[in-house]
């Protein structure tokens, strides 16, 4: 009998041990769809808006959906597949980031003052569903006012894609211990008044005005493009730590390669600057690019 009760008394024990042990504690956020088996790596997400005059309603006015609409639709895709990341990560492990650059800087204080709103560093400390809440409502507003302040300015100064590659996108883009992804919104074309150079066939701009110069605009481009050695010049090396997804472009109307035309462009321009991995994408409306972004932001 005295066996029994301490048989009994000792899986008691057992049973109170087994319940008291700490659960490890998971993040939550209301509507969070993703399950994955395998903890997710931090993420350090970077967003490079290109606010030249291809946004203008006027000069290329989109009867469907503006394309300054579709980058704020982008935008928000983004910022919710961020957010998807985060609440499925355990607390402990979350050290994730999101930004928005610019090059140049806008002249216009109001919309700097609103990217530093756009930028958070989100870890164990203060990663809350409140906090999760506010990236979320912040991108999904304040994008619109950067988008409608440089429409109202009216003063486009083109985008310096290639210098952000040569002087910033190290310092920017990329953290240790971090899958680091670069979202570039532009239409393709690179052009910025103060920095245009040329070296034989390379370049640190791209024109339709260029493309057809260059007499790429006939069935025999991609001879042309390979034997003449056209494309950008490079402007880093080593940038196997970072992935870099392109959306928007919009290749002008007349030639019909020009699509194929800009995507070489790129395609090389990242080969030679041995970019980890990178996606080009078009102008599509972001329903239809949803999908797309989610499943870049949340590959493994």
């Amino acid at each position: 009998m005295r066996q029994h009760r301490l048989l009994v008394n000792l899986l008691i024990l057992l049973l109170i041990s087994c319940g008291d042990e700490p659960k490890e504690e998971k993040t939550v956020f209301e509507g969070s769809s993703v399950q994955r088996e395998k903890e997710p790596a931090n993420l350090n997400v970077s967003l490079l808006l290109d606010l030249s005059d291809r946004i203008d309603t006027v000069k290329y006015h989109n009867e469907t959906m503006e394309f300054y609409m579709r980058d704020i639709g982008y935008i928000e895709s983004i910022s919710n597949a961020f957010i998807n990341h985060l609440s499925i990560k355990k607390k402990r492990t979350i050290n994730d980031r999101i930004a928005v650059y610019f090059n140049p800087e806008p002249k216009n204080q109001r919309i700097n003052r609103i990217s530093k709103d756009l930028k958070f560093h989100i870890n164990r400390s203060n990663a809350t569903p409140e906090l999760f809440n506010n990236v979320k409502s912040v991108y999904s507003n304040e994008p619109r006012e950067i988008y409608e302040q440089t429409l109202e300015d009216d003063k486009y100064v083109g985008s310096d894609v290639w210098s952000f590659f040569k002087n910033k996108v190290k310092d920017f883009c990329i953290e240790e211990n971090s899958r680091n992804i670069l979202i570039i919104l532009t239409d393709g074309y690179l052009f910025h008044i103060d920095n245009i150079r040329d070296e034989n066939n390379l370049s640190t701009y791209l024109t339709p005005q260029s493309i057809q110069e260059n007499r790429l605009n006939k069935a025999d481009w991609e001879q042309k493009f390979n034997d003449r050695n056209y494309g950008f010049l490079s402007a880093a090396t080593d940038l196997k730590d970072l992935e870099v997804l392109v959306l928007g472009i919009n290749p002008a109307k007349g030639n019909v390669y020009e699509d194929d035309i800009i995507k070489a462009y790129w395609e090389n321009w990242f080969d030679k600057m041995e970019v980890g991995y990178y996606e080009l994408r078009n102008a599509d409306l972001p329903s239809d690019m949803e999908k797309i972004i989610n499943e870049f932001i949340s590959k493994k």
